[in-house]
């Protein structure tokens, strides 16, 4: 029990201040590991004694985890914005100030004896710590009090099991503060039997589930390891069109069926549906849900409700809970758009979705348990329906009729900002869902071909990638379409499929069924399949090119040509190193190391992914100055830089070198300097070219001439020294030819 409760209450300058504090209890008959899970409502009056400039101190009071401010006249509303925060037992802090909901909206629409109005609620968690503040715009509703639950703690046994309501209402010990009585139903006994599990519907399995502390997901499936168990009604509601999402039987998530005897009232047909969000923190955790659900169901019994007013709640991870009882598939009458209660269903978000939008998880189940709800009695989600007042709620008359979405929010029926802005503006979308068909469905990409232009080229095997906005929980299967037959069938929750064409050109397609029947076909893909390779129309060659010359590295150019019908998409080197090259490269410029015959290997791909592959082998050999034929004066050099640590220089005019080899590609390795001269080279005894050998830098073991031919054969090089005047001066390294 909270034990007394000292309660300090101010209001100056349009603020009203509580503070509460509890002196005795420890809460440990909430924390009991075995049996029910018992959940207290302590209401504490609040009374306004003119005081200003009140300065509070932290109080103590006995756990909690919600609370919200509560007042007489259930017509009447708070005039200023309420604000509450609590200290946390985990860490001993105060929470930021949440501002509540003015008003909780709902309501019995036959009032019962005792029935209050109050503000939404607030979820803090395990707290020990509470303050409350309203700043009023104008008169204060009378009977102010601040209402705190302990929803209690699960059991450590596995699953959710049933829980026990106590309703405490308690008067604060005697001060020089007046204070006022509460009135709350009287607790059940302590030894009261824990209500037994229903059995699961035929649809459902019979496993009771333990809600995941994981965080909302992304992908539109509600989370949770386990399926549900829905309570079943004692006469079954008509069947669906569509299937029943899984959803936490009251049982499972701890209602204590003594509270409310009265029987389930009933409507005919379920007509709307309304949207709510229960205005409290989104900062939970989806482990505590069972708990949140628990503490709305004691507030709303504290307001002399009947019972919970939604129909159903849901948390953000996508976890449905049964509300009101009377069976899930019977159109239960709660007390959650007063004035149309009757014949509509209403679905509670946990949290607040005024500016923040509700996970995607959240909004699958709502639109799943919508469209079921509303299949039931073939109802189309995307339609209107006339309604029409059954109590005066200060939006509507008693007996005036207005036009709804079939699925509304409660903004649509009530003064209310609920279900939050953000969230309402996603309606349109959920409306989409629930009705169907698929939306959003396009083919995004197709694996194993290469798209040109505005078609895929195949081989013939390919997987095809698609994506939908409506979420998968809603689809019943998808299959791809090749020139408009159904060739593959696959789950509502694949993304691809493996598919093998024919030879040809194909048009692609992918289908999805909703789970109402409806179907929707993405935008068609060209494919075409082909099996011819390319072609290398000009075979691999090889030749030596201009460039520094080393034995390990001697300077050559691998050229080619591919084609293909279908067109090429790459050329890739795959020996003696690997490179990839575009479809319009021709040639390309390697080394290869001297002495040593070497293989270089090519494939050419196609975009359908057909392959070629071709080869071109050569042996660079390097012939030194000293193996040449001399006529004239050389003069020996020496260095580190030169091949072989040494070169052979002259300025003599028509000083000669000639080597003879036997090759299909020759090259002339030179020194160069700013004072080098010009040397005429002959071919073959016919004069070929007149090269420069002038570098503004020095260059050593430099190929500055090449020369090829189609084949091999035997070839004779001269170098003739020009002497030009002013720089005469030719040094050589010898040449470099392939064989």
């Amino acid at each position: 029990m909270w034990g007394a409760v000292a309660v300090a209450a101010a209001v100056s300058a349009g603020v009203l201040v509580a503070q509460t504090r509890d002196d005795t209890g420890s809460g440990a008959d909430a924390k009991a590991a075995q049996g029910p899970v018992v959940t207290h409502v302590r209401s504490t009056p609040l009374r306004a004694d003119g005081a200003d400039g009140v300065s509070l101190s932290r109080p103590d009071v006995e756990p909690f985890s919600m609370l919200r401010l509560s007042w007489d006249d259930p017509s009447a509303h708070v005039q200023g914005a309420v604000q509450a925060r609590a200290r946390t037992t985990a860490s001993h802090k105060w929470s930021s100030w949440v501002t509540l909901e003015a008003d909780g909206g709902g309501g019995e629409d036959e009032a019962p004896k005792g029935m209050r109005g109050a503000t939404g609620a607030a979820w803090f968690g395990p707290s020990d710590g509470v303050e409350i503040k309203v700043a009023a715009g104008g008169t204060l509703p009378g009977g102010l009090r601040l209402d705190v639950v302990d929803p209690g703690t699960s059991s450590t046994r596995s699953g959710i099991e049933p829980a026990a309501f106590v309703m405490d209402g308690e008067s604060p010990e005697p001060s020089d503060t007046p204070t006022e009585a509460v009135d709350s139903p009287t607790p059940p006994a302590e030894t009261s039997e824990p209500a037994v599990t229903p059995s699961a519907t035929p649809s459902e399995t019979s496993a009771t589930p333990t809600p995941t502390k994981t965080p909302p997901s992304t992908s539109g499936t509600p989370t949770g390891s386990t399926t549900p168990t829905a309570s079943p009604s004692t006469t079954a509601g008509p069947a669906s069109t569509v299937p029943q999402p899984p959803v936490v039987s009251r049982a499972a998530w701890g209602a204590d069926e003594s509270l409310n005897n009265e029987a389930p009232e009933y409507g005919t047909t379920i007509n709307a549906v309304f949207v709510h969000h229960t205005a409290q923190t989104n900062n939970y955790s989806c482990s505590d849900s069972p708990a949140i659900v628990r503490g709305l169901r004691a507030l709303h019994l504290n307001e002399h409700w009947k019972d919970i007013g939604y129909n159903f709640v849901v948390d953000k991870c996508g976890t449905i809970f049964e509300g009101r009882k009377g069976g899930i598939d019977r159109p239960v009458i709660g007390a959650q758009a007063e004035g149309f209660n009757t014949n509509t269903t209403g679905i509670a978000v946990i949290g607040t979705y005024t500016s923040e939008d509700a996970p995607l998880a959240a909004k699958t189940s709502i639109a799943r348990l919508a469209a079921w709800k509303l299949g039931q009695y073939k109802v189309d989600p995307l339609g209107k329906v006339t309604l029409t007042a059954g109590k005066a709620n200060g939006k509507f008359a008693l007996g005036q009729s207005a036009i709804f979405n079939r699925i509304s929010g409660h903004r649509d029926a009530y003064a209310t900002e609920c279900p939050g802005t953000a969230l309402y503006n996603q309606l349109p979308t959920l409306r989409g869902w629930a009705a169907g068909p698929v939306a959003g469905l396009a083919i995004k990409s197709v694996t194993d071909a290469t798209l040109s232009g505005s078609t895929y080229l195949t081989k013939g095997a390919l997987t095809v990638n698609w994506a939908a906005t409506t979420p998968a929980s809603f689809i019943t299967k998808y299959e791809v379409l090749v020139d408009g037959k159904s060739t593959v069938t696959k789950t509502g929750t694949a993304t691809s499929a493996a598919v093998t064409l024919a030879a040809g050109s194909h048009t692609v397609q992918v289908r999805a069924t909703h789970q109402s029947g409806k179907t929707s076909t993405s935008p068609s893909v060209a494919v075409t399949a082909e099996t011819t390779p390319p072609v290398f129309s000009t075979k691999p060659t090889l030749s030596l090119r201009t460039g520094t010359v080393d034995t390990t590295a001697v300077p050559v150019t691998l050229a080619w040509k591919a084609t293909d019908t279908a067109g090429l998409k790459e050329v890739r080197l795959t020996a003696p190193t690997a490179k990839t090259y575009g479809p319009t490269t021709t040639s390309t410029q390697l080394t290869a190391k001297s002495g040593v015959a070497t293989t270089f290997g090519l494939t050419a791909q196609d975009l359908a992914g057909n392959t070629a592959a071709a080869a071109a082998s050569a042996t660079p050999v390097i012939v030194p100055e000293t193996s040449a034929t001399k006529t004239g004066t050389w003069t020996k050099k020496t260095s580190t830089s030169y091949l072989g640590g040494a070169s052979l220089s002259s300025a003599a005019k028509n000083a000669s070198m000639s080597w003879t080899f036997t090759g299909r590609s020759v090259a002339w390795i030179v020194s160069r300097a700013s004072t080098s001269g010009h040397a005429v080279i002959y071919v073959d005894g016919t004069k070929t070219a007149t090269v420069d050998l002038k570098s503004a830098t020095t260059a050593y073991r430099n190929a500055i001439w090449t020369k090829n031919w189609a084949s091999a054969g035997k070839h004779t090089i001269k170098i003739v020294v020009s002497a030009t005047s002013g720089r005469p001066t030719v040094t050589t390294d010898g040449i470099a030819y392939l064989r």
